[in-house]
């Protein structure tokens, strides 16, 4: 299973469960298991550096039980198929994700001109809190 340019699970490290859906069936939904429940140990898989599973579980926290096991599940379709496929996706997507290198933020100063505006602004805003108190205590006395 290709997650990105540099890394590829194996598909022995992914097992699918399948279970009965509460999604779309029809008289279906109460016989056929078509919700797919995929596992991933990200701890005991050898595809992972030390650094990407600290990664991925930085990042998919709220999805990893306390075993180190990735759970994720589709039940929108009808089929086991479609949500086998379905979750297959989301699985790469949130891997990709995962392990994408966070961009470094630069510090930047405001220019020159967004200074003067700002400051314009204040006065002006100003200018109007105090006109409007002025205004209002003449008409009171």
């Amino acid at each position: 299973m290709r997650i990105n340019n540099h890394l590829v699970i194996d598909n022995r490290e992914v097992s699918y469960h399948y279970s009965r859906s509460p999604g779309p069936g029809g008289q279906n939904v109460n016989k056929v298991a078509t919700k797919a429940t995929l596992r991933f140990d990200v701890d005991a898989s050898k595809s992972l550096t030390t650094q990407q599973k600290a990664r991925i579980r930085r990042a998919l926290a709220t999805r990893i039980t306390s075993e180190g096991v990735l759970h994720l599940s589709a039940s929108a379709a009808r089929t086991q198929s479609a949500n086998r496929r379905a979750v297959t996706e989301r699985f790469v997507e949130l891997l990709a994700g995962a392990l994408r290198p966070v961009k470094v933020r630069r510090k930047t100063r405001p220019s020159a001109a967004s200074r003067e505006r700002r400051l314009a602004d204040k006065s002006r805003r100003s200018r109007i809190k105090h006109d409007r108190a002025v205004r209002f205590n003449d008409s009171d006395g």
